[in-house]
């Protein structure tokens, strides 16, 4: 098998709703995954340009960024290719402008708002839930009252 380098980027989706701190989740009901929307560039794309439009795309939601929040590595193979690839995800924090949860793309079953100390629990992922955390450590330094 050869190795080869892959990224991506992808955002944590906040809102303050009824004093709480939400975050937005995409789920795969088969997968039983609960995940932070995230995609490849396409060419010419600034991983910004693409964090937004993956997020767009998957989530139905509007997006702005606010900063980032933090990168994941790890590896995972195609074995149809013989390639293992070592994948680098890029996360920004990111605020709702428009759009719509229920408008998200064919890739997930479910997008929805989760209060910030149940998302922490549901992710299937430890590499994003340390995401998730530091997104809201983030939040809380800002003044947004997220903390779990």
């Amino acid at each position: 098998m050869r190795s080869a380098n892959a990224v991506s980027a992808g955002g944590v989706v906040w809102r303050r709703r009824d004093g709480a701190v939400e975050v937005l989740l995409c789920a795969r009901t088969a997968d039983k995954l609960w995940a932070l929307p995230k995609g490849t560039p396409e060419p010419g794309e600034t991983l910004e340009q693409a964090a937004l439009r993956e997020v767009r795309e998957e989530t139905g939601v509007e997006v702005e960024i606010e900063g980032p929040v933090g990168d994941i590595h790890y590896w995972f193979s195609r074995p149809q290719e013989k390639v293992r690839y070592s994948k680098t995800v890029h996360y920004y924090l990111m605020r709702p402008v428009g759009g719509s949860p229920d408008d998200h793309d064919h890739e997930f079953d479910e997008v929805r708002w989760v209060a910030a100390e149940e998302a922490t629990k549901l992710m299937t992922y430890d590499n994003e839930e340390r995401i998730l955390r530091q997104a809201l450590d983030l939040i809380k330094e800002r003044g947004g009252e997220a903390a779990s």
